[in-house]
């Protein structure tokens, strides 16, 4: 197991290689935001981009989509995976937004996650990218670099996860250091096929590719 000296270490490294890294999804509002990242659910940032110009220009304000039924929602995300589940919750939670919360996005973890299709990643970086209050969302990503450099245990859980990192990094550095364990994980620590040959924190890391999780 790594010690906290030596995870802050390699955040530090993280942050070096991809010092831009930072959220990829595009929204001009906090409603808007708060869909992309429901949408974003088992979907690359990417694919959630393509569709939700069209979706946001149709549905502006959590009313518009309160107003109508999933069915004529799933058109506009229908290249999605899970689109029918998706077109229920992003209807389900703006309805929630206008009779709950007088049609605001609501700014703490238990409130957000009343709302239909938001689990606490998706209210931990709404918190922190909407409001600027520190979280550390926790996901696929975060999840395999975490266990791989062995900052936790092999079958440690999403919540132990983030409770650690959150431990031994300091809060305003929360933000900064989810986005770098992201790009780690989209473009250097990757599910397959991981760049061990040219990472610089191999030393650090599970000997070999056999033992990769």
């Amino acid at each position: 197991m790594l010690s906290p000296e030596e995870i802050r270490y390699a955040i530090k490294i993280m942050r070096k290689t991809y010092p831009d890294a930072g959220t990829t999804l595009i929204a001009d509002t906090n409603y808007h935001f708060l869909l992309a990242t429901i949408l974003s659910a088992q979907s690359t940032d990417q694919s959630v981009n393509e569709v939700t110009p069209a979706l946001f220009k149709r549905f502006p304000l959590p009313a518009d989509l309160a107003g109508v039924t999933p069915e004529e929602v799933e058109p506009y995300i229908k290249r999605l995976g899970l689109y029918r589940n998706k077109a229920k919750f992003l209807v389900k939670s703006s309805q929630q937004l206008v009779t709950n919360f007088d049609s605001e996005v609501p700014h703490t973890l238990n409130e957000l996650m009343t709302l239909s299709g938001v689990g606490r990643k998706v209210a931990d970086v709404v918190l922190a990218e909407c409001f600027n209050i520190p979280a550390f969302p926790v996901d696929t990503h975060v999840s395999r670099v975490a266990r791989r450099l062995r900052m936790v245990e092999p079958k440690a859980t999403v919540l132990t996860i983030e409770k650690k990192l959150m431990e031994v990094i300091p809060p305003n550095h929360w933000l900064d250091a989810h986005h770098s364990m992201i790009f780690w994980g989209r473009y250097m620590c990757t599910a397959r096929n991981p760049k061990c040959e040219k990472c610089p924190l191999l030393s650090i890391c599970v000997t070999g590719q056999n033992n990769i999780i």
